[in-house]
This record gives C-alpha cells, sequence and structure tokens, in this order.
C-alpha cells in the first residue's frame, strides 16, 4: 500500500545501493573475501563541533547474528570527530548493509543533536517534539526516540509512542475549533474538556479566529480549571511574537488566572526558545528537529587482512577514541591510552551477539551530562 522498503528487505541486505551488489558479484567471482576493519566516521580529527550519537539499536540489531565484532559509542554520547563505530569481520558478512547501516545513524544523529539544542536553549521549560509530520511515517518512532535522547520531555506522535512504550503527548488543533465555527470557540473547548482523558493537560488553543489575548482570557473563563493556553499562530501573522506572548500573560494575569500556563507551537527554533523562555511555559517544536541536515557519515575500510589500508582522504588503521577532560583524543588503535582518558568506543556485538542493553533514559541522562560537560551550544 506504501513506499516503504520491509523489515525483511532490510535485514537481508536487499536495502543497499546497487554497487554492493556488484562488488558480491565480483568478489564471489574472484574468490576473495578479505577480513577488513571498518568504521564510520563523520570527521577524522576532533573538530569541537558536537553531535549527539543516536540509531545505534537499530544498527545493532541489523548486524547481528553475523560473524562479527562490534565497538561503538554509546547511545546519546556526544562525538566531533574520529570513529563512532568498529566493525571486524569478512567483509562480505556485511557489505550490503553498509547503506542501511548509515541509513539508522545518520538521521538519527542529527535529530538528536537538534533535540539537544532545544533542550539547551530551552533549560527548565517543558519541550516537546512535534516534528513527526515532517517525516516519513516509517520513521517516526526512529524520530521520536531521538528526541528523546536529545532532552525533549516528550512528542505527540501516537504510533511512535506504541513503539516506544511512551504515551504521546497532545491536546487540540485548530481543526477542533473550526468545527465548531467563528463565535464558538467556548463550545470547542468545553467538548474537550469534558470529553478529554482525565489524564490529559487542559490547555486550549487560543489563536484560531481572534486576537490571542481575548481568545485567552476567553478559554479560561470558559474551560474551569484550565491549565493553560497554547498559541501557534502562523509567521504570516505574528508580527512580534514576544511582544503577543508577553500581551497574553499580561491579559491573563490582570483577568485573574496567573496559574494558567503559555505553550507556544509552530515554526520554534531554539533562537526563538531563548527569547520566549522567560514568559513561557512550554514549547512544541517540530522542524527545528525533524529538518536537522543528516549527519554526514560515512563507513570505510581502515585495515584489509591485518594490514592498514584506507582510501585517499581516510585515516589507515584501526583508531581508538577517548575523551580527556571536555574534549575528545583520536589515535590508533595501538597506542597507549592517554592519562586520565575514558575509552569511548565500547564492546557493541561480539561474535555476533549484542551485549549491550539500550534505555532511552539512560541514554538522555548520558547526553545531558556529555552536552553540560563540553558546553553544548551554550548561550
Amino acid at each position: 500500500m506504501f513506499d516503504i522498503v520491509s523489515p525483511d528487505a532490510i535485514a537481508s541486505g536487499r536495502a543497499t545501493d546497487a554497487y554492493f551488489q556488484r562488488t558480491r558479484e565480483a568478489l564471489d567471482g574472484a574468490g576473495r573475501d578479505p577480513h577488513v576493519v571498518c568504521e564510520v566516521t563523520a570527521d577524522q580529527f576532533p573538530s569541537g563541533e558536537f553531535e549527539i550519537f543516536a540509531g545505534i539499536e537499530d544498527a545493532a540489531n541489523l548486524l547481528a547474528g553475523r560473524d562479527l565484532d562490534v565497538s561503538a559509542l554509546r547511545e546519546g554520547q556526544l562525538f566531533d570527530g574520529g570513529p563512532v563505530m568498529r566493525i571486524e569481520g569478512n567483509y562480505l558478512e556485511f557489505a550490503e548493509l553498509e547503506t542501511s547501516l548509515l541509513g539508522f545513524l545518520s538521521p538519527a544523529s542529527a535529530w538528536a543533536t537538534g533535540a539537544r539544542e532545544i533542550a539547551t536553549a530551552a533549560r527548565d521549560r517543558t519541550a516537546l517534539s512535534f516534528g513527526a509530520r515532517h517525516v516519513h511515517p516509517s520513521t517516526a518512532a526512529a524520530l521520536e526516540r531521538s528526541a528523546l535522547v536529545g532532552g525533549m520531555d516528550g512528542f505527540s506522535h501516537v504510533g511512535a509512542g506504541d513503539v516506544l512504550d511512551r504515551a504521546a503527548s497532545g491536546t487540540m488543533p485548530h481543526a477542533l475549533v473550526i468545527a465548531f465555527g467563528r463565535g464558538n470557540q467556548e463550545q470547542a473547548w468545553r467538548a474537550f474538556d469534558e470529553h478529554a482523558p482525565e489524564d490529559v493537560p487542559r490547555i486550549a488553543l487560543t489563536d484560531t479566529y481572534a486576537d490571542e489575548t481575548e481568545e485567552a482570557v476567553r478559554a479560561a473563563r470558559a474551560v474551569e480549571n484550565l491549565d493553560g493556553v497554547r498559541l501557534d499562530t502562523t509567521g504570516s501573522r505574528r508580527g512580534d511574537f514576544e511582544h503577543i506572548v508577553r500581551e497574553v500573560r499580561w491579559s491573563l494575569d490582570d483577568a485573574g488566572f496567573a496559574d494558567v500556563e503559555i505553550f507556544v507551537s509552530g515554526g520554534i527554533t531554539a533562537e526563538a526558545v531563548r527569547q520566549l523562555r522567560p514568559y513561557v511555559d512550554g514549547f512544541g517544536v517540530g522542524s527545528a528537529i525533524s529538518d536537522t541536515p543528516p549527519t554526514d557519515f560515512g563507513l570505510d575500510i581502515v585495515e584489509r587482512d591485518g594490514e592498514g589500508a584506507a582510501k585517499r582522504g581516510k585515516l589507515t588503521g584501526a583508531k581508538s577514541v577517548y575523551r580527556v577532560g571536555d574534549s575528545h583524543v583520536v589515535q590508533p588503535a595501538e597506542a597507549p591510552a592517554p592519562d586520565d582518558g575514558e575509552s569511548l568506543l565500547e564492546p557493541l556485538i561480539e561474535d555476533g551477539e549484542i551485549v549491550r542493553e539500550f534505555d532511552i533514559d539512560d541514554a538522555a541522562e548520558r547526553c545531558a551530562q556529555d552536552a553540560e560537560r563540553v558546553g553544548f551550544r551554550a548561550e
């Protein structure tokens, strides 16, 4: 029904670039299958421009069950150069899997990085991922997992919640208000209040027809114990959005609704989060996460049959990556570890078996600690 490559095709290596099929045909025909060390990298040397590593659970499941040993960073760790994954084994064990492997890691790491930037800007404010509408539905769970790893407090996609065993967040769209018609906003807000599950926060969308300040006060009067209002005004109508938000806060306070919180969404960027944070209690962020350009990972052979081998522009030989203080050190794998160095490449698969567990909360905590340690996108 849909343009979706099946999980079976991914696992079998059919979800690949055609030249890997040609490579297998050539190597099989020539009777060659070298033992190789391959590395996944974005930058060869540390650059100081940190990103967040994500997508590792899918990558591990892709490589598991094959005669391989794999080491990798932990989910949520920050990196700025050197390998994030090392694969050892006969090349034809995984040749056709390169396309899918990088496809698991590249967008996931980008989404986590975009989410971390938002979470850093939001500080103690609530930040939710609203970006699933910008990606193919088959990748929504990967997006939302990466958003959580990056530090978002929740997400809106119901199907992703089913996969990740997390409840999706969300209240009402403009469509609900429009369904009741202009002038009948109170009916829409009350219908939501009367019929939404009890554990769903009572947050009214208050910018559909009238001025934001007017609708916000009307909603607070219409719904007893309203938790908050959400402003999702399109960019073409906002003008000075900071001024609008401050005016809504003033009007709610003046009308006796100081406990009604304000949430904003719609084209929110990290810069907007920093600007609005003093006046806003929560943010819904979509494209600033989902549209983060994929991390430009590549997979390259660096050793063949025990000897250094790499193409031009790549560093030959297996490498180790260490964190020393707030920076990274990349060096040959056989070199002694630097003083006080923490090795970042840890076993992921041994003899084809996955040897680590994956926990979103642990990864998010690791990401937050790493981000603070290196001053990620510090304001």
